[in-house]
């Protein structure tokens, strides 16, 4: 009996010093693993960070395209409160905080200069008075000149610069959900016929097959979709504008069906056989046990699969940019729109850096990481909460 005690004293010491000094390769690579994983998290926070730092203008109301402003003469520099003299020279706080009076009388006698050029024309013009980085130009419609009645329009170069958001919102509500409605029901029943109903030689090339699609290059399905799918479709259907956001919906849909197919076939794979062998022999047919016993099953996983291809939607560039680039405010699936994404991609290359434009961009950068975000933090509760109605509470 002393032994036995003995020897598992000795068993457990020897328990005790396993891990690191036993096996440093492991530990080495498990720490490894770790810091790449943390890293990885560090870097989405840092990159928000950025992107908020540079919106950040827009956001605390800092910015102003107005072009005729009251100007402020050098000699009340210390009469005015530092933030408009901040929102009048256009001016980050780390870029006030660096300068000294002198320069700050030097931007504005340039600020006065450029104030006195204004041609008559814009100073007798309403909205050349008007900041359209305030949220209510950027939300709500407006009447401007020329117009006849309130309306969204997203115009950032011309004279007087259009900033209000709505129709890139809409644009790319509109274009995600088409994708959706075409990549979704096809990548699940090719997900339910591969991993329920095909036989085994032809599901080693069906699921490759599709999978395959993954590695296509966004510009090649953009370009065959502007120059083949819109003729086409258009021909088919018979709408006026020949690229838009149907168009656009049904490219982008060749892009999602790879990742929800995937994941679906995956969640699908991982129900027990024994639901569809029970299934069978309560003499249901391999149609009726796919559909009532497997899919019911995987339902959670079928359901992470369409969120993830809703953020790969979303975050589709090239092939939106290709097809349907207009800013038009419409519901139509059949009238052209812009995304956010195409908008970014598209004019972020001709902004002057700091300007009120590059402001907004980044601005919209923000806006649809936290939409992104969020969207995928309530397709998470909901995943949580159907595995916990199918499951049954632990």
């Amino acid at each position: 009996m002393l032994m036995q005690n003995k020897t598992k004293r000795t068993q457990g010491w020897m328990g005790i010093r396993r891990g690191h000094r036993a096996h440093p390769a492991e530990w080495l690579a498990e720490k490894f693993i770790f810091l790449v994983s943390l890293t990885a998290i560090v870097m989405v926070f840092l990159i928000f960070a950025f992107i908020m730092r540079e919106a950040l203008p827009v956001f605390t109301g800092k910015m102003s395209s107005a072009l005729v402003q009251p100007a402020i003469s050098v000699n009340d520099i210390d009469k005015i409160p530092r933030v408009q003299l901040q929102a009048y020279l256009g001016l980050t706080d780390q870029e006030l905080a660096r300068m000294d009076k002198d320069t700050l009388k030097s931007l504005m006698e340039v600020k006065q200069e450029e104030q006195d050029d204004i041609p008559q024309n814009f100073r007798d013009n309403p909205d050349a008075k008007i900041n359209t980085t305030e949220w209510r130009y950027m939300l709500l419609p407006h009447q401007w000149t020329g117009y006849s009645k309130p309306s969204y329009i997203w115009q950032p170069v011309g004279e007087i610069e259009k900033y209000n958001i709505i129709p890139l919102f809409i644009g790319s509500l509109k274009i995600t959900l088409v994708g959706l409605l075409f990549a979704v029901p096809l990548a699940v029943g090719a997900a339910i016929y591969v991993s329920q109903l095909a036989r085994p030689r032809l599901r080693e090339v069906i699921k490759p097959a599709i999978e395959m699609l993954s590695g296509i290059p966004s510009v090649v399905v953009g370009f065959f979709a502007l120059i083949v799918m819109a003729t086409v479709l258009q021909n088919t259907f018979h709408y006026e504008t020949r690229l838009n956001v149907f168009v656009a919906g049904i490219a982008l849909g060749f892009a999602v069906i790879p990742v929800v197919f995937s994941i679906s076939e995956d969640a699908l794979t991982s129900v027990p056989a024994s639901y569809t062998h029970a299934a069978l022999a309560l003499g249901s047919s391999k149609w009726q046990a796919a559909w009532k016993i497997v899919l019911p099953a995987a339902l959670p996983g079928v359901f992470a699969a369409t969120v993830l291809g809703f953020g790969r939607a979303v975050g589709e560039t090239m092939i939106v940019l290709m097809v349907c680039s207009a800013s038009v405010m419409s519901w139509s699936i059949f009238d052209s729109a812009r995304s956010i994404t195409t908008t970014i991609a598209a004019e972020m290359g001709e902004v002057v850096s700091g300007g009120v434009h590059y402001r907004i961009l980044f601005m919209l950068g923000a806006l649809l990481f936290v939409v992104t975000f969020l969207s995928n933090m309530a397709g998470e509760v909901i995943m949580h909460r159907l595995k916990s109605k199918l499951e049954g509470k632990r």
